[in-house]
């Protein structure tokens, strides 16, 4: 489970704690260099993958701490 400060997962109903970012952009209405994100516990990760997938939406899935080191103290 997680506390108020511990990032969740984003699948419907879901309130364990996230360890995977997914990257996203819906090209019809965003730049290509934005990048939206949906977060997923180990669970859903596949499932949120593959939802963003077939529409031809997901960029990147990458490890949460990862995502966060590489953002850097003022994306957070």
């Amino acid at each position: 489970m997680s506390d108020e400060t511990t990032p969740i997962c984003s699948a419907k109903g879901c309130r364990v704690a996230a360890v995977w970012v997914l990257a996203w952009n819906n090209p019809k209405i965003h730049t290509p260099e934005r990048r939206k994100t949906w977060l997923a516990c180990e669970e859903h990760r596949e499932h949120l993958s593959q939802f963003l997938g077939v529409r031809g939406f997901l960029k990147d899935v990458v490890p949460l701490p990862e995502w966060e080191a590489a953002a850097g103290p003022d994306r957070r």
